[in-house]
């Protein structure tokens, strides 16, 4: 799924005149930009946009309340009525603020992008071309490569294990049903802020109260249990930022992670039983991926001195 970056990025010219403030057709798409983090590698995110092919989008950039007034006075210096940004009044959490960009999208097609990725010059033009090609889809998954804070190719285990498991097309396929169920519980191959999403789709079904760190692979199984299908583009045209710093990382270490995640499974095993979909329930009871991951961290865990971390990633192992 993956494959290596090229060495830089460079947007294509904006001509802020060439679309309006509202995105408007059936190829509109509205990226928002849940916002909380590194101003650097944000206003990265926001020039990737700036620079799509692709140029009936808004850019919707939302302010869980970061403590800088940068992000403010540099929004301010944007002439590109495409972009609005706007500041939470108070902080909402990455569930709460993810809530809050559901509430302004209108466009036909949404990106829900993570404040420290990129976005290749081609994604939305990529994106658009695989709705037009398939209108009854509810989300698209592109090519990814993951990136560092230092915008290197970076392929840790995780991802490698995110690679054995995508699908192994190389050409555009749409996915759906039981198998794609099964797919995404046996190892979450998918990037979520690299996903594009049918807007009625996700506004529709939304997120689940309660979830922090698998709130991703939640939405994906209700809009599959839904009747909704996926679309897999193997193009390259986002890139995805790894770092240790990242909240699901830190979440991953402690044990934190692990628990929601055990809890959801748990929870998806009997959704899907309940429908007669058992081979995505028994997949839901396994879930070998997520286990092989805490046992991944276990040696970290140890070498760091999280003593903590270590009962509480053994149980989920163990199941």
């Amino acid at each position: 799924m993956t494959t290596q970056p090229p060495e830089s990025i460079v947007p294509a010219a904006v001509d802020s005149d060439a679309i309006g403030p509202d995105a408007i057709g059936p190829d509109a798409i509205d990226v928002a930009l849940p916002y909380y983090g590194d101003v650097a590698l944000m206003k990265q995110a926001v020039r990737s946009v700036l620079g799509q092919y692709h140029r009936n989008w808004r850019l919707l950039v939302v302010d869980d309340g970061y403590p800088d007034p940068e992000p403010a006075r540099w929004f301010a210096t944007l002439d590109d009525e495409r972009v609005s940004y706007s500041r939470n009044a108070s902080n909402l959490g990455a569930n709460g603020n993810y809530r809050r960009c559901l509430s302004l999208v209108s466009a036909a097609v949404t990106v829900l992008m993570g404040a420290d990725d990129v976005m290749q010059p081609n994604y939305l033009e990529v994106v658009a071309d695989c709705f037009a090609a398939h209108p009854e889809a509810a989300v698209v998954q592109t090519g990814v490569v993951v990136i560092d804070e230092h915008h290197r190719a970076v392929r840790p285990l995780g991802d490698r294990m995110k690679n054995i498991y995508a699908p192994s097309a190389t050409t555009r396929k749409e996915l759906g049903g039981e198998s794609l169920a099964v797919s995404l519980l046996r190892g979450n191959w998918t990037y979520f802020p690299s996903l594009a999403w049918r807007t009625s789709t996700l506004t529709r079904i939304g997120f689940r109260e309660g979830l922090h760190v698998t709130q991703d692979l939640a939405l994906l199984l209700d809009t599959v249990r839904d009747g909704g299908s996926m679309v897999f583009d193997p193009t390259l045209a986002f890139l995805y930022r790894r770092h240790s710093a990242s909240d699901s990382s830190v979440k991953a270490l402690d044990g934190r992670r692990f628990d929601e995640e055990r809890k959801l499974f748990e929870a998806e095993a009997e959704a899907f039983e309940a429908i007669g979909w058992n081979k995505a329930a028994k997949a839901a009871r396994w879930h070998v991926s997520s286990r092989l991951n805490a046992l991944s961290l276990l040696p970290t865990a140890a070498r760091t001195g999280s003593a903590k971390a270590i009962p509480k990633l053994a149980k989920h192992i163990v199941g």
